[in-house]
């Protein structure tokens, strides 16, 4: 049998007589079916009930809370503003209205703010985080301790409000903070000398080993590259590590700089518009230029970057907590008089300083960084000494009787320091109150609890004298 090939196709195109087709939808059920929906088991009728007993009940009783907060409370602020940190600019502006008299609205009272000290636990910063933590700041203090001590700021362990942080300003830190006071350098004499390219400058030297063959002969040599275009340490590096912090997170930046940026000063007494008489490469340029370099990164951030800042240039200042043997000229002294050692002159003794003590120069420093001018400012006491004239001081303060030993003068030693504080005067509404008879008895008594512990001075002395 032949097989026969049948094509089926056209039965199957065909359609069904049972296949089912949905009737389309008419263009108004989906408007009807909700309709239908509340006319129902009388959904529409609970609606309205609820409707009406909700409007009867705010009509009957008057609104007695608002966020959770009676209105007869005074301090009535929404929970959102309460808890948004105001910005710099704002507690400004409701500070600079309660300075002229304004009003302040019922409500903003000021928040603490939170604020980083680099150099925390050095010596003036240990002072102005006391004052600080007393205005009610939460205060971060960043410390290397290669010149401040944990002793300084040991009063406020415990404190919530209070935080420190072992660290070394040339290497980066995230923070969010609403202020920056950048004090970390050391700053005496003494310790930027031990260590000048920590204090501005790090020079590496690179070795590459080149090995090649001359003929049969394995030669090595040794090629020595001195890295010309530095790595910038404390002055600079940490500032610019300060500055970037503070244009990442919007805070305001408050640099601490010096009066050596004068140099040997031509002028005197030196207003902040003078350019100075610095050497560069002498023995004090670590510290003088690495200020002068820290200056000019502040403002090229405040200029290129909108970073808020501020700049104070600081003369000499004394007072409790200030290292023992740092080398400065007051500490010097008063450490010497107190050991019965003959007090240190360099020089003929001459050559003059103009001596701050610690407290006014806190002051100073917040009324700058509140303020709103840049600066830079002057902050010292223009009471001027000569070095003679201070030894006179500390004789007349510890002991009539105390020697004086002159030895040669320093390399670039000022001969004249005074700070013109005209521009402080007017802008800031600072000056300095407490004079140096006055700041150096309270200097004396720490430095006698520091040197001889609870023992009194001449026991101390005299058990020397018994033991040898």
């Amino acid at each position: 049998m032949a097989s026969e090939l049948i094509n089926r196709r056209h039965e199957a195109d065909q359609p069904s007589a049972d296949a089912y087709y949905p009737r389309p939808i008419k263009p108004w059920f989906s408007i009807t079916r909700p309709m239908r929906y509340m006319l129902r088991e009388q959904r529409l009728l609970f609606v309205l009930v609820g409707i009406a007993i909700a409007t009867l009940v705010f009509t009957t009783f008057p609104r007695s809370t608002h966020y959770g907060i009676r209105p007869d409370e005074e301090s009535y602020v929404p929970s959102f503003q309460a808890q948004r940190r105001p910005s710099l600019e704002y507690l400004n502006r409701m500070g600079g209205a309660a300075a002229t008299g304004g009003k302040i609205p019922l409500g903003l009272k000021r928040k603490g703010l939170r604020v980083v000290v680099t150099g925390g636990a050095g010596f003036v910063g240990s002072h102005l985080v006391d004052r600080l933590m007393a205005r009610g700041d939460t205060v971060i203090v960043v410390d290397n301790f290669f010149t401040g001590s944990k002793e300084n700021v040991m009063h406020h362990f415990g404190n919530p409000n209070f935080e420190l942080i072992r660290h070394d300003v040339v290497e980066p830190i995230l923070l969010e903070v609403d202020q920056i006071y950048h004090l970390a350098c050391p700053a005496s004499p003494v310790h930027y000398k031990f260590n000048p390219v920590k204090t501005i400058i790090s020079f590496f030297l690179f070795f590459f080993l080149i090995i090649y063959f001359d003929g049969n002969v394995l030669v090595v040599v040794v090629v020595v590259f001195l890295d010309y275009w530095c790595v910038y340490k404390t002055n600079v590096v940490g500032t610019l590590n300060m500055l970037g912090l503070a244009k990442r997170v919007g805070a305001r930046f408050l640099l601490t700089s010096t009066s050596e940026v004068y140099g040997d000063p031509l002028q005197h007494p030196q207003v902040e518009t003078y350019w100075g008489n610095v050497n560069p490469i002498g023995v004090r340029s670590c510290y003088d230029e690495g200020k002068r370099t820290a200056e000019t990164l502040t403002m090229d951030y405040h200029r290129g970057a909108n970073v808020e800042v501020r700049i104070a240039r600081i003369f000499n200042t004394y007072g409790p907590r200030m290292c023992i043997d740092d080398g400065r000229v007051v500490s010097n002294f008063v450490a010497q008089a107190l050991r019965k050692e003959p007090m240190t002159v360099y020089g003929d003794g001459k050559q003059t300083r103009s001596f701050q003590f610690v407290s006014d120069l806190v002051e100073g420093l917040m009324r700058l960084m509140e303020g709103e001018h840049v600066g830079p400012f002057n902050l010292g006491n223009p009471g001027e000494f000569t070095m003679l004239e201070l030894a006179k001081v500390v004789q007349d303060t510890i002991d009539p009787n105390a020697n004086i030993a002159f030895r040669p003068n320093t390399e670039d030693d000022p001969h004249k320091r005074k700070p013109d504080i005209t521009k402080a005067k007017e802008l800031l509404g600072w000056e300095p109150k407490v004079s140096l008879r006055q700041g150096l008895p309270l200097m004396v008594k720490d430095f006698r609890q520091r040197i001889f512990g609870d023992q009194k001075e001449g026991s101390s002395v005299n058990t020397k004298t018994t033991s040898a």
